[in-house]
């Protein structure tokens, strides 16, 4: 079943740690293209997130976020360095001893605003790395979920104008009998009016030769072939954009054959509703993995 590249998943857990959020965001793209944000707790995840994701994405413009809030009411950790207020203290009472009457009296918040007094507390990141990586599955696998259920829309629009191109086909090949009909009693009329002898048998060799150029059941074979192949293509397990992408290519140049070629009225508009639908299809298959 084919997928879609286009699909938007978000997911959140709870934890003594805070809240964790994952979103998820793709778009169509040639290639997987990844862009991964991770709070600076999870910077260590950074390659094991990278692999998670390449494993269950194979092409798309992916943007992953993973954020992480505090505990909602838990109070600050906060832990003070005092070697290095100590170390302030004695630097401040120093200065003042030089300065004499000058020096303005120590302020205790000046001393926490210094470099190094205010350290965070050392925690255990091991239970929100797991937890993390649990989320970032989860939300893979919805992902992957709503780019399949585009899919499965995708696949059904594709289907149908596979169909409408197998009735426009059968529509075309209908007529051959009638265009060489056609094109041999305007031949015939054409030598009437010259009235002049003909050589029957050269005539029927420039009649053959004639249609032989315009025969176009050569293309309508191909494009028949070519719409088998689309349909199993859209009942592969595999991903296979790209394989669409090149018989879109095919269609399009058997179609442009077919017009260029077209004696008939019918048949070339025939050709040209056949690129339509083509239009349409290549426009859908730029978004299948």
């Amino acid at each position: 079943m084919i997928r879609s590249m286009t699909g938007f998943a978000r997911r959140e857990r709870q934890g003594p740690w805070g809240t964790l959020t994952c979103e998820l965001r793709s778009v169509n793209h040639r290639y997987l293209e990844l862009s991964l944000r991770l709070p600076d707790d999870l910077r260590g995840l950074e390659n094991d997130a990278r692999q998670l994701l390449s494993g269950s994405l194979r092409r798309g413009k992916v943007d992953a976020g993973v954020y992480l809030k505090g505990a909602p009411g838990g109070a600050a950790s906060l832990e003070i360095n005092r070697a290095v207020v100590e170390q302030v203290v004695a630097g401040a009472a120093e200065v003042g001893a030089i300065a004499g009457n000058a020096a303005a009296t120590l302020n205790p918040l000046d001393v926490l605003r210094w470099p190094g007094v205010i350290r965070d507390a050392e925690r255990d990141v091991t239970p929100l790395a797991a937890a993390a990586v649990e989320l970032l599955k989860e939300t893979a696998a919805d992902l992957n979920g709503a780019r399949a259920r585009e899919g499965a829309r995708i696949r059904e629009m594709l289907a149908q104008r596979c169909e409408s191109l197998r009735d426009l086909v059968a529509v075309v090949r209908a007529r051959l009998p009638e265009v060489s009909a056609r094109i041999r009693a305007r031949v015939l009329e054409r030598v009437a009016q010259l009235g002049t002898t003909i050589d029957a048998e050269r005539l029927e060799q420039e009649i053959a030769l004639l249609a032989y150029k315009m025969d176009v059941e050569e293309e309508l074979d191909r494009l028949g072939s070519h719409i088998a192949e689309t349909l199993q293509v859209l009942d592969s397990k595999e991903p296979s954009g790209r394989r669409l992408d090149f018989l879109m290519q095919e269609f399009n140049r058997e179609a442009n054959t077919l017009s260029s070629k077209s004696q008939d009225s019918e048949t070339t508009r025939a050709a040209v509703d056949m690129k339509v639908l083509i239009e349409q299809m290549r426009e859908q298959v730029q978004n299948v993995e």
